[in-house]
């Protein structure tokens, strides 16, 4: 497997003045899959668009809609940021999960705080689930992006029932441009108050799950909140290599900040996974550097 650092080497001669959406279907290629590419900068015109309208699976980008989920449940009153949520033995799995490896009996109280916040950080599997079932399943979820207006994100299954099925995946879709309105939705204008809107943009700024995706590439320093989705390797194909989130530009002199919200989704790759994400962090930084060009 080549490098990461090799990979964006070897990226470099790519032409920086050909238009963005060209650079972006050149550099898809390498993934010898499926790209899905959609962003928005408000203001500003990028042509980034790839694939736009597809529906590639979501894997574990569901993490950031289920979260304003579980949010919107505190606000409406049915459920406590603070309040003990069981970890019960029936929801363990053989999936990742750091609540799993620091309870590995389950059957235990755990701050529903720390459950949200394992999710989003960490993309944790097991604490994924016990969110979805105590708003009531992904049924729920979905009436709450319906409720945004964003039909064209589609969650029907579970973390345990996908990793039962792989098949799965590919029905709990996002069109790349319904997850861009929920970032820019969520950047601009939130549906939820403004404590639990900084707190979940903080814990999505803090993820440690694939920094070098949509992060890799970007000037050190440069606030990224962000949530990744992986499948893992299936017969030599890699069907989810995800990533999507909210930039923050540099500043600009009497100008509010500006965020440029993007999703990424490599599809179906035959490319081994290091290229896969080498493709995410050169389309990002592509798009990065258009809109700064274009935000002065």
């Amino acid at each position: 497997m080549r490098s990461f650092a090799l990979l964006l080497t070897l990226a470099a001669p790519l032409a920086a003045q050909a238009p963005l959406h060209q650079q972006i279907a050149e550099i898809a290629k390498d993934a010898k899959g499926t790209v899905y590419v959609a962003c928005s900068l408000p203001g500003t015109a990028l042509d980034c668009g790839l694939n736009e309208h597809g529906h590639p699976p979501m894997q574990s980008t569901f993490k950031f809609p289920l979260a304003m989920a579980v949010f919107h449940q505190i606000e409406l009153g049915k459920l406590q940021l603070d309040q003990p949520a069981r970890f019960l033995k029936s929801d363990r799995s053989v999936t990742y999960s750091p609540l799993q490896e620091e309870f590995p009996e389950a059957d235990v109280d755990v701050p529903l705080r720390k459950i949200i916040k394992l999710t989003v950080e960490t993309s944790d599997n097991t604490a994924a689930d016990i969110q979805l079932r105590l708003i009531g399943g992904p049924a729920v979820l979905q009436q709450y992006l319906d409720s945004l207006g964003l039909t064209a994100i589609h969650q029907q299954d579970n973390e345990r029932a996908m990793h039962a099925d792989h098949k799965l995946q590919y029905r709990n879709s996002a069109e790349p441009t319904a997850m861009v309105a929920l970032l820019r939705l969520f950047a601009d204008h939130s549906p939820l108050n403004k404590e639990h809107t900084a707190l979940l943009n903080s814990w999505m700024l803090e993820a440690t799950s694939s920094p070098q995706r949509i992060k890799g590439l970007l000037p050190a320093g440069t606030p990224a909140a962000h949530k990744t989705g992986s499948s893992g390797e299936e017969s030599g194909m890699i069907p989810a290599t995800n990533d999507v989130g909210l930039i923050t530009l540099p500043a600009v002199a009497g100008r509010p900040e500006r965020r440029l919200a993007l999703a990424i989704f490599v599809t179906d790759a035959h490319a081994d996974q290091a290229t896969c994400e080498a493709v995410i962090a050169r389309i990002a930084k592509a798009i990065y550097d258009a809109a700064v060009t274009k935000a002065r």
